[in-house]
């Protein structure tokens, strides 16, 4: 017999362990059921990384689980709750590592995705399925778990916290002068074919900083390919037009260094959606993945879509022939995305964003 969905929820679970792009994205689902109901708790089962982002997110409780703890990580995390049974586990990570991790813990009703959605055979540890919903963006799907439950109030509301350690971080970084955050690789332990190149992204700061006066900031992880990439790229620009600060913040200053910023410039990867979520103009890059379903969601059509073409050019194939979330893994797929075609869409965003503003300040005279 399928269990009943609970009314009034008194505690609430959210397993959803990665990654940061996703993680910004589901936000908005919780602060949905928040709302809904202000007393209950919420227990969100988080990877190591993803916490250092979103630590201090008001009116969440944060259990750690670090993947590379494995199985015996597992058990420590069951032995923390095992006094814990939650009125319904919101099960919202499509693979079998939290598929496995979701059997340790106590609940009256698990919650996971349609068998359409559900990858690694999900569906087998749930016992109540959402609803269909074809073609979704990643963030509507995740919004989808809220109005299963009941949840009317979809409007969209982040609010992460950023603390005064990462201000300062990002101040003595960017200094005072307006800038753009360009973060030019995707997760690099991945052969996820994301990355763009590095005269690519010089042509765009050149632009930046001639037309506009923008310096750049460079972001991104301490990995050797990603300090070797963002040394490139300095070494093609003019001096003073760019500032390095690869492998040089936490995640909490990379989201104060947006909050901040005039805009950012990113492949699918997290600081486009930590972007989307702190009301930072976000112009993504898209053409291994497409951008119908991953790209920032409130600056959809500001992203550089190559998709259709790699699709094509790749897989010898149209849009409408392949699967919904469908990827392009060719090391060249990216190199479809022109210069100018990246120029064009950041003058758009700016235009667009001084012309907001503009609106907005004459609203409150």
């Amino acid at each position: 017999m399928k269990p009943s969905l609970p009314v009034q929820p008194n505690h609430i679970a959210i397993l959803r362990l990665s990654a940061l792009g996703d993680v910004c994205n589901l936000v908005p689902t919780v602060r949905a059921l928040q709302r809904q109901w202000p007393d209950a708790r919420i227990t969100w089962i988080i990877g190591k990384g993803e916490h250092s982002l979103l630590a201090g997110l008001s009116g969440v409780e944060f259990v750690v689980y670090d993947k590379t703890t494995g199985i015996a990580g597992m058990r420590a995390l069951w032995r923390q709750l095992a006094d814990t049974r939650f009125d319904v586990l919101l099960h919202m990570q499509q693979a079998i590592r939290a598929s496995v991790l979701s059997l340790g813990l106590k609940a009256k009703v698990r919650v996971g995705y349609d068998k359409a959605r559900a990858k690694d055979a999900q569906h087998w540890f749930t016992q109540y399925q959402l609803a269909p919903h074809p073609n979704a963006h990643v963030l509507e799907s995740f919004m989808d778990f809220a109005r299963v439950l009941g949840v009317e109030d979809e409007r969209l509301e982040w609010n992460l916290p950023v603390n005064d350690t990462a201000r300062n971080e990002a101040q003595v970084i960017s200094g005072e002068a307006p800038y753009l955050v360009i973060n030019p690789c995707s997760n690099v332990r991945l052969r996820n074919f994301r990355n763009w190149s590095v005269e690519g992204y010089a042509s765009v700061i050149e632009h930046a900083w001639v037309q506009y006066g923008l310096k750049s900031v460079l972001t991104g992880g301490g990995s050797a390919l990603e300090r070797e990439i963002g040394d490139q790229i300095e070494a093609l620009c003019q001096p003073g037009s760019v500032i390095n600060a690869i492998g040089g913040t936490s995640l909490k200053g990379v989201l104060a260094l947006i909050d901040h910023a005039q805009a950012v410039i990113a492949p699918d990867t997290g600081p486009i959606h930590m972007a989307n979520a702190m009301g930072t103009p976000a112009l993504g890059l898209y053409a291994s993945t497409n951008p119908q379903r991953a790209a920032p969601y409130l600056w959809r059509d500001f992203a550089v879509n190559a998709y259709p073409q790699a699709v094509r050019t790749y897989l010898h194939k149209s849009v409408d022939e392949v699967n919904w979330g469908q990827r392009v893994r060719h090391p060249s797929a990216m190199m479809l995305i022109k210069a100018d075609d990246v120029i064009a869409k950041l003058d758009t965003l700016l235009a667009h964003t001084a012309l907001t503003a503009s609106a907005g300040s004459t609203d409150e005279d």
